[in-house]
Order: C-alpha cells, then structure tokens, then sequence
C-alpha cells in the first residue's frame, strides 16, 4: 500500500489506526490474563482498564470478532474464542502506512528533528500527505496524551525527556517517588493485576531467549510501564501512582522511538529484574523489594543508551 492511500481503511469495516491499536491491546492484555475459550468479555471493564468510552472499545472488539478471535453468545454478548496464549497481535492485526508514518513522526519528535511546536501546514510537505492526514496523526498524538491543539493549525508535543540532564534528573525522582510507593503504610499487592504484568514479563523474556523478533517498542513500553505504575498503584496513594504515570508519559516518546538501539540483553536483564521485584513483593518482602527496586533504576541510570528502558 503506497503512501497515496494512507488514509484509506486498512481492515475490517472502516477502522482506523487507533481502532486497530487498541485492538491490539485488547488482544494483548487477553494473552498475558491467561483468559480461557470462552471467557465472557466485559466492554465496560475494558473501557476502564484502557481510559476510554465504550464505543471505541465496541468498535476495536468487531475487530476481534472479524478475525474470529472473539464470538458472540446470547444476544449481545462476546466471548474468546481461541486460545490466544501464541497468537501475534501485530500478525493477526498488521500495521499500516498510516502507522507507519505515526511512528516515524514520534521518531522525528524524540530525536528533535520536531520541534516541539508544529503546524500542519509546516508537516504537510515534510511527509507529503494532505492535511487530512497530518490531523489524524495529531489527532492520534493527543489522543495519547503526546500532544495538544493550540489555536488556529497549531500543535504542541508534550513536554518530554530530552538530554542527558532531564534523563538523570527523572531518575533520580523516580527512585525517590516508586521506593517510597513500596513503603507506604497503604501498600497492598494487588496479586491479580500482578500476575497479569509478570505473563507479559515472562512472554518477552521468553521470546528473547528464543531468539525470535520482537514487534517494536509500543508493546515492550506499556509492559515497562504496566510493571512500575502497578506498583505505584499498589501504594494506596494516588498521589504517588499519579507521579509515576507522568514520569511514563515524559520518557514514551525516546523509549518507544529508541526501541532499535536496545541491546537484547538489556532487554532480558530488564526482564528478570523486574520478575525479580515481583517475586519478592508476592513473597511480602516489600523490603528486599525496596532495595531491588532501587538497584535497577539506578543501574538503568547509568546505562549508555538513547533507549534507557527500565
């Protein structure tokens, strides 16, 4: 598919990009639950769990049912219907030129090729797509809480960590803000939600070892990200997960954009680091977890590289 058609449908029906990555979210989050063939599907649960309306859910679930992945049973309701646990969301779901162009746009913006603020008229002939276009991409970045319209044609990319100083600096208050969330009076493992960030950590180890490709960066972040704000969540204090998700929401841009540099064994190292930190938090030895916590943020400091991914 050429670029000259980037704004047709890609998929079922008329989907959009952000239909078909919450789609694949959707499937991602299925696998590493564990869920079974015939596990019933809940689209107010998912609309939650995501942050969105239920209409985009019920639009990314016919997806899923188009591809058989997902059936209907009564009258209005869906269930799996197929065992998920090897299924590949970017195969059963591949991206298109569209995507493409978003994630070279995110690349651009995360190496400062893109200033941080930008008129469609100035990216219209940078990428040679119409305007239309352009305002799906910017439409998508805000959607994601990346950007943000400003009046007029205007558009601003959120703020994020450029440099070496911003880098050490975000570390340095994340070791303060997550340590103290594993000390909070307040603290509760969430054994369930846990279980579901350690699937997703054992599934990308296991891919690594294996020595089979990985799809690209989108996925290994919101698994990064899923590990450090779960246990932020875990403290009972909204004030400390609320923190955390904004240091996520900063470094998203370089991480996933960076994702290619990533050394797989920095990768794998990641991985059972954070398995190690779940094991001790479901062992209650939120001390030992502490102290491992704080081991691997400031080992992923001191790490070398455009993808600091910890």
């Amino acid at each position: 598919m050429s670029l000259d058609m980037i704004d047709q449908p890609i998929s079922a029906g008329s989907a959009s990009p952000l239909q078909i990555d919450l789609a694949r979210r959707i499937l991602e989050r299925i696998r590493d639950s564990g869920w079974a063939v015939g596990t019933r599907i809940s689209v107010p649960d998912l609309a939650r769990a995501f942050g969105v309306s239920r209409s985009p859910i019920s639009a990314a679930l016919e997806l899923l049912v188009a591809r058989g992945i997902l059936t209907g049973f009564g009258t209005r309701g869906l269930q799996l219907a197929l065992d998920v646990a090897e299924l590949d969301p970017q195969v059963i779901l591949p991206s298109s030129p569209l995507e493409d162009l978003y994630r070279r746009m995110m690349k651009d913006r995360a190496v400062g090729e893109l200033p941080q603020d930008v008129s469609e008229a100035e990216l219209m002939p940078r990428y040679q797509v119409s305007r239309g276009v352009i305002r799906k991409l910017l439409l998508r970045f805000a959607a994601e809480g990346l950007a943000q319209r400003l009046p007029g044609h205007g558009w601003r990319f959120a703020e994020s960590l450029v440099g070496d100083d911003a880098q050490r600096e975000s570390y340095e208050f994340r070791i303060v803000v997550e340590c103290a969330a594993l000390r909070s009076p307040m603290f509760r493992a969430d054994l369930q939600q846990l279980a579901q960030v350690r699937r997703a950590h054992e599934r990308i180890l296991s891919t690594v070892l294996e020595g089979r490709p990985l799809t690209g960066g989108d996925e290994w972040f919101r698994i990064n990200a899923s590990f450090h704000e779960g246990l932020a969540a875990c403290s009972g204090n909204r004030f400390l997960a609320d923190a955390v998700r904004q240091q996520n929401n900063l470094r998203r841009l370089q991480e996933s954009a960076g994702f290619d540099q990533l050394p797989t064994e920095r990768l794998e190292r990641s991985c059972r680091e954070h398995l190690a930190i779940l094991d001790a938090v479901e062992a209650g030895e939120i001390e030992w977890a502490e102290a491992l916590l704080r081991q691997h943020l400031r080992q992923a400091s001191e790490f070398a590289s455009p993808a600091r991914t910890a």
